[in-house]
């Protein structure tokens, strides 16, 4: 008799070197707005500004913060999506201090309101809670399947952010902040988006089988059943009241339309798109018919030139001549002359500023990294192995993009403005830390699908042994 025994080890996994990949992309996503700092202080004053040194360390010191918490407890998450957005936050930075360097807006602040406070310590302090907030959502939230205990909580949350700016005065002609004594306003709608769609993630998980069943066909589009309908019809009217109380358009076709993408996506009803892009279009023209605010943009969108005769807001035309003056590559940071738009150059405006100083190629780029946000966002959506971290980081991706569109679309006329920020860019406190959770609830949905499944036995059991007896 001999007996052959064969030992079967299990090997650890090591470090992902997908960490290493995310570290040397952050060393140039630091370095590309330190060195466009630096070109703005050199076309503006003909020298190095003073605060390069500081303005280089802070935001590398973020990055690092923010790094060395995804790489202790989200080893497995996407490797590209911090880069991406410490770049865009820090060229935000840039263009916010370019435009408070800017004589015309010193003289407007001063002749309105007696001084001029410059934007960019507000925005870089902002940054840092964004970071904060970050750091918390990684550390805190183990697992993101926590959140869909919370469907319905999330869901009265939202609804309450979504409110509360109705009984705060109108700030250009919307009632979309809140103000807080000793804090300052705040816009709620920012964080409602993410709140919102935990919801829309745990209610479609559970419904979707009945959403997706249809009654009949017409002309190619399977339709949904009449008793089915209620949902979109119930958020439809929401987002018309807050278009009517709040003569708010951009949170109204955020809010719509992220409930329409994870519709679409949790029960590949083509009908659904088709039935909600034409409800979004009748309340647009309804509410537009009556409501004044909305029908100026509206008017502003369709003939944005005629503001310089009937002397209503030129915003929309001096934006549109910011980009014809760019051209392909941009009349170079710092030597535009975007911050003839008004104190609106700071916030949705800035996109304006991008495209004149670096020009088309340089607007392009900007997207290109906001589609990239976007893309890894999707993908990290196909890698998740359960159904509701599938329908969050799709419903997370999407309220970024739709973001990104409206705002885009308002800035290039495309679409009638909306009033929300530039994700990431655009002064503005409420929106960069809701932007900095955002990013942090996908890097844990990312962390969590791309993690290796358990091995079968535990690393401290015994090995395997095979008995062969002759």
């Amino acid at each position: 008799m001999s007996v052959v025994t064969n030992t079967t080890t299990i090997t650890s996994v090591g470090a992902p070197s997908r960490r290493n990949t995310e570290l040397a992309l952050l060393v140039f996503a630091v370095l590309i707005p330190v060195f466009a700092y630096a070109n703005v202080g050199l076309a503006t004053t003909d020298e190095l500004p003073s605060g390069m040194l500081g303005y280089g360390l802070g935001l590398a010191a973020l990055a690092g913060v923010a790094h060395l918490t995804v790489r202790k407890f989200a080893p497995y998450a996407d490797p590209l999506l911090l880069p991406l957005v410490t770049l865009l936050n820090g060229m935000g930075l840039v263009f916010i201090w370019r435009l408070d360097q800017s004589p015309r807006l010193h003289q407007r602040a001063e002749a309105l309101f007696g001084s001029f406070s410059p934007d960019t310590p507000k925005q870089l302090l902002y940054s840092a809670v964004g970071v904060a907030l970050f750091v918390a959502v990684l550390v805190f939230l183990k697992d993101h399947r926590i959140l869909q205990r919370y469907t319905y909580i999330s869901m009265v949350v939202a609804l309450i952010l979504l409110i509360l700016p109705m009984f705060f005065p109108a700030v250009n002609g919307a009632k979309i902040w809140i103000s807080i004594p000793g804090v300052g306003t705040i816009q709620p709608g920012e964080f409602a988006k993410i709140i919102i769609a935990v919801f829309f993630s745990g209610y479609l998980m559970v419904k979707r089988d009945a959403l997706a069943l249809a009654s009949r066909r017409f002309m190619g589009l399977y339709l949904p059943r009449g008793r089915d309908l209620g949902p979109i019809l119930v958020i439809w009217g929401l987002s018309i009241l807050i278009l009517v109380f709040e003569t708010d358009l951009g949170t109204s076709l955020l809010f719509f339309g992220l409930f329409v993408v994870m519709l679409y996506v949790a029960t590949e009803r083509t009908s659904w798109i088709v039935f909600g892009l034409l409800m979004s279009a009748v309340g647009a023209v309804g509410v537009a018919t009556f409501e004044p605010h909305v029908q100026e943009r509206v008017d502003a969108w369709l003939d944005p030139f005629a503001a310089f005769k009937d002397g209503t807001s030129d915003q929309v035309a001096q934006a549109l001549m910011s980009f014809g003056s760019g051209g392909i590559l941009g009349t170079g940071l710092g030597q535009g002359n975007s911050d003839l738009i008004g104190f609106a150059a700071n916030s949705d405006f800035i996109l304006a500023t991008v495209g004149e100083e670096l020009g088309l190629a340089g607007l392009m780029a900007f997207l290109l990294v906001y589609g990239l946000i976007v893309e890894r966002g999707v993908r990290t959506a196909l890698a998740a192995r359960d159904p509701f971290g599938k329908l969050l980081a799709i419903g997370l991706s999407g309220a970024f993009a739709l973001q990104v569109f409206v705002v885009a679309g308002g800035v290039m006329g495309l679409i009638p403005l909306t009033g929300m920020t530039m994700p990431f860019v655009a002064a503005g406190g409420s929106s960069v830390i809701a932007n900095w959770a955002l990013v942090g609830i996908l890097l844990r949905i990312s962390d969590t699908a791309r993690r290796p499944a358990p091995a079968p036995t535990s690393p401290d059991a015994e090995p395997t042994q095979v008995v062969r007896v002759q």
